[in-house]
């Protein structure tokens, strides 16, 4: 008998709580309909004014409620404007001793007054805007590591002609320890140990599916993005234990580190740059006792002279419009993040990964 019961009760179960297939698609039509007419509704209620109507109400001389029928206008609304893409700026105006002074302590703390700076890929593109960045921000040397000859000498060149600062330019291959080793103990015998690495060097191979992808092609970009960026930073950190100095290296990784971008396949990109992100985390935790930070800049999609070519506009059209602010970044839109993270208003802070990317990331 009690087996019966427990048979009936497991029937009337499975009656009950599995709708036939016809009423779970009536079900499914109705909840359907019902939100499309919910959404209809909502929509109809949104009202594009052209102005806002305005009522102030004011009281008397005493606090008290006046009497009269109050102040009535209207205030224009304008539509919303996109932000338009700008050239930046190319002059460069660095901090003056006289200036930095009378600066609040807070933002003599967000200078990088008084420190030797050494950029590598600094010979053009984001490298050299936060060159110039640097030395707006009150530096006392800056020195550019690059591959590229007549770049290098033309940027040094030309950044020392606009500010008066010491610039030095080192032709070095980022994959070249023995070069790297060299050239930053030359720097110590210029300036002294550097205070700052900023390691901007870097190649992107792009729109390569992963099953076609060259190994050597694979290894050279490794060798430069990873490798690279470890050599760097062994020799200046090696430079600044030496001298018993704090310091900050920042590596610059990319957002492609912790996403795997759209629509271009680029497989050995995004891991040479969650290598760095990682990288510099490692070093991070090695170094804190020595007093040399370890931070990451991880850019989105900048507007350099790299993607302005027009084997690249359908797929930038595709990036703008998965970045919530709609626009690639501004070639100096990374100098703001760079000069603080090379001064000691972040001298609390490093192992960071810090994403700046007009939003791309968010979805």
């Amino acid at each position: 008998m009690a087996a019966a019961t427990r048979s009936v009760r497991m029937a009337s179960r499975l009656t009950f709580s599995r709708p036939s297939a016809l009423f779970a698609q009536k079900a499914s039509v109705a909840q359907r309909a019902a939100f499309s007419v919910s959404t209809r509704n909502l929509k109809s209620e949104v009202v594009k004014e052209t102005e806002v109507p305005v009522s102030i109400y004011s009281g008397d001389a005493k606090g008290a409620a006046s009497s009269n029928t109050g102040d009535h206008f209207s205030i224009p609304v304008k539509p919303r404007q996109q932000v338009a893409e700008s050239e930046p700026d190319d002059h460069v105006q660095p901090l003056e001793d006289k200036v930095y002074r009378q600066m609040p302590r807070t933002l003599q703390k967000m200078s990088v007054m008084g420190k030797v700076i050494i950029i590598t890929g600094g010979a053009r593109g984001l490298g050299n805007y936060m060159a110039r960045a640097c030395a707006e921000a009150g530096a006392k040397a800056i020195v550019i590591f690059d591959a590229n000859q007549d770049l290098g000498d033309e940027s040094a060149a030309e950044l020392h002609q606009k500010t008066g600062l010491p610039v030095s330019f080192f032709k070095v291959d980022v994959r070249d320890g023995s070069a790297i080793n060299a050239a930053v103990q030359n720097v110590v015998d210029l300036y002294g140990a550097p205070d700052v690495l900023v390691n901007s060097a870097g190649i992107a191979d792009s729109n390569i599916p992963a099953e076609k992808y060259d190994a050597a092609m694979f290894r050279r970009l490794i060798d430069i993005n990873l490798n690279g960026s470890f050599l760097m930073s062994q020799a200046v950190g090696r430079a600044m234990m030496a001298a018993g100095k704090p310091g900050s290296i920042i590596l610059v990784a990319s957002m492609s580190g912790t996403i795997v971008n759209y629509p271009q396949e680029q497989s050995c990109y995004n891991a040479s740059k969650a290598g760095v992100i990682q990288l510099g985390k490692s070093l991070a935790a090695e170094w804190a006792k020595y007093n040399i930070r370890v931070n990451c800049i991880s850019p989105g999609y900048m507007d350099t002279a790299l993607n302005k070519v027009p084997a690249l506009d359908a797929q930038k059209k595709i990036w703008k419009s998965l970045t919530p602010q709609e626009r690639l970044g501004a070639v100096d839109d990374l100098n703001g993040l760079c000069v603080f993270l090379a001064s000691d208003a972040s001298s609390f802070m490093t192992g960071s990964n810090v994403i700046i990317d007009g939003g791309y990331t968010l979805y």
